[in-house]
């Protein structure tokens, strides 16, 4: 194949010495001392050392030498590809195995483009790629989102024949489906005749981060029809579909699983139970499994601290982060996302203040865009307006329209109109497609009675062909998981729920519930018509259809894709209070446990 197929210039750093093959020589075989030393080496300053004794030994044209450090650099996490670079340059005819070495190496590196840089060097001087040489080029495709140059890497595994190897197949489901084609990811999957649990559990993990959990579950249960044994990765992905999901029923029958079949013993595994407990608004069984662990790393800390985050307990969560100190444990930028997470959500100003500071101070962790939102987060919600904004113009970096729509979404709740317009021409400086951005300004003007504003606001969405996302909740019953749309009238109950809600408004208003039409922004419409709409919300559909088919005393368990509205909010607690039920939401930001007619979150959400 052509080195034109792949477009990227020639490469400037893996360049080839044109010294003739002669002038190195192996005269006598390697010192048994440095192969030893090299097998017991843990860090590049070791390897240097080691590489040193060679140089001084005279044995640094030799190749077997050479490529064992090149190696030990494309293997070890603490080395360096540069220094792998350097030693591959000296050698004046490499062959296909120190090109799939180098190739791996970058793979893993910030910059894995390079191994197709490298790989087109290979083609021009001739030699051919083999059946490990895909893997390591897919791998650096995938981790670049390159999905071009894996296209052109799958055409040419085609042309040679090597599309249907069994190391080259996971590998091409995994590369599409982390560029985002998972699509063609499942085409490549039904080609396979009989998939492997390691093809399985690619496609399993392009479905989970992919947000398609119900298609990565079905997977799941074709691999048990076929008596495929799971492995810990397999499980990973199957405990994030449930997840997203909020599927706790079907969660609790997978931790069975995973028990039955001793997957339980990876710290791993465990951490992502606790994650998916979690997110499933189960804290007890998540801090059961917490409990449990024989062991735990900081992935498996910072995961309980992010559970007691969304669910409300910040100080709970820096308890936890001050014990997790004392253990020795080192946290990492995930811990403070969770530690930041939670003084947000709780109110905590000062402490988060103080713990986004240390990140850098104490622990040389150089704050990511995440770590920035959260404290443009912290301050949105306690009504620091102004004080965000500054932070977010302060930034060493340049702010996202993400960190905007942040403050954006804090300015409409605390209905700063001018701040918020503000705000907005700096979003759509940036991206100005989002439906979100134009529906809090909207609000935000209709609130304020500007009315005119909202009506340009509404011919500018329909003129760019921006679309409002509908709100949307789902309940999981029996193990099925039912979706319900504000106003849906397609459910299979959707009359009896109407009927329900209808009378379950009458029996809220009897104990103080006014309906809030002013969340109701249409000026057009009659207060009935209002109160109409506010009562067929998709949560309170969600929470009446509990309410009929869940026995009496259970919990209810909520998920909804965008925040909770007010007056949904506001019915919740004393609908919890009315049915002596347990109602738990979760919404876009956090959870919401509904109990004896108030809220976990304070009303401050």
């Amino acid at each position: 194949m052509p080195a034109s197929i792949l477009p990227f210039s020639s490469p400037s750093s893996p360049t080839t010495k044109t010294t003739s093959s002669n002038s190195i020589s192996n005269p006598k075989q390697p010192h048994p001392s440095s192969l030893s030393l090299l097998q017991k080496c843990t860090s590049l300053r070791e390897l240097k050392q080691i590489h040193a004794t060679i140089l001084k030994t005279h044995f640094q044209s030799d190749i077997s030498i050479l490529t064992k450090l090149i190696n030990f650099c494309s293997l070890n996490p603490t080395s360096t590809m540069d220094y792998a670079q350097n030693l591959f340059d000296k050698i004046p005819q490499p062959d296909i195995v120190l090109f799939n070495i180098m190739a791996r190496g970058y793979a893993r590196t910030h910059t894995p483009i390079q191994a197709v840089v490298l790989f087109i060097h290979m083609l021009n001087l001739g030699i051919s790629p083999d059946d490990y040489t895909f893997p390591s080029l897919l791998k650096a495709c995938a981790n670049s989102k390159a999905l071009e140059q894996g296209k052109q890497v799958h055409c040419l595994a085609i042309k040679l024949k090597f599309h249907h190897n069994i190391y080259v197949q996971p590998t091409l489901i995994n590369m599409y489906a982390e560029c985002g084609d998972v699509r063609a990811a499942r085409r490549i999957f039904n080609q396979m005749g009989r998939p492997c649990i390691v093809s399985y559990n690619a496609m399993i993990a392009g479905y989970a981060r992919s947000s398609l959990p119900n298609e990565a579950l079905a997977l799941f249960r074709e691999l048990q029809a076929f008596d495929i044994k799971p492995t810990d990765v397999t499980m990973l992905c199957v405990l994030s579909s449930c997840a997203l999901l909020g599927a706790l029923e079907l969660g609790k029958w997978i931790h069975e699983y995973i028990k039955k079949h001793g997957l339980d013993v990876y710290v791993k595994v465990n951490t992502a139970l606790i994650d998916m407990y979690a997110k499933c608004g189960s804290l007890e069984d998540a801090i059961r499994v917490f409990e449990k662990m024989r062991s735990r790393d900081t992935q498996a800390w910072s995961a309980m601290i992010i559970a007691y985050a969304i669910h409300g307990h910040g100080n709970k969560a820096i308890s936890l982060f001050e014990e997790m100190k004392i253990t020795g444990i080192r946290p990492d930028e995930i811990t403070f996302l969770g530690l930041l997470y939670a003084c947000s959500h709780t109110g905590l100003v000062n402490e988060g203040r103080r713990y986004f500071y240390s990140m850098r101070d104490q622990y040389g962790i150089v704050p990511g865009i995440k770590h920035y939102g959260c404290i443009v987060d912290l301050l949105g919600r306690a009504g620091l307006l102004d004080e965000a904004y500054e932070f977010i113009q302060s930034l060493p970096i340049k702010p996202t329209p993400i960190l905007w729509r942040t403050l954006l979404s804090a300015c409409g709740v605390h209905g700063n109109v001018e701040l918020g317009k503000r705000v907005i021409k700096h979003i759509f400086e940036l991206e100005d497609s989002h439906g979100g951005d134009y529906v809090i300004l909207s609000n935000m003007c209709a609130a304020d009675g500007r009315w005119n504003d909202v009506n340009s606001i509404r011919k500018l969405m329909k003129d760019r062909g921006v679309a409002k996302v509908p709100g949307c909740s789902s309940i999981e019953v029996d193990n099925v998981v039912h979706e319900f749309f504000s106003g849906d009238g397609t459910h299979i109950q959707s009359v009896e729920l109407h009927r329900m809600l209808d009378e379950l408004v009458k029996q809220l208003k009897l104990v103080g519930y006014v309906p809030d039409t002013s969340l109701v922004f249409h000026a057009d419409m009659t207060e009935e018509a209002k109160e109409a709409s506010l009562r067929y919300h998709s949560e309170k559909l969600a929470i009446a259809f509990g309410l009929i088919n869940t026995p009496p005393g259970m919990a209810i368990r909520v998920v909804k894709n965008l925040r909770v509205c007010g007056d949904c909010h506001s019915a919740a607690k004393l609908i919890s209070m009315i049915f002596d039920r347990q109602i738990i939401l979760r919404d876009l930001h956090r959870f919401h446990h509904f109990k004896d007619g108030s809220c976990s979150c304070g009303d401050y959400w």
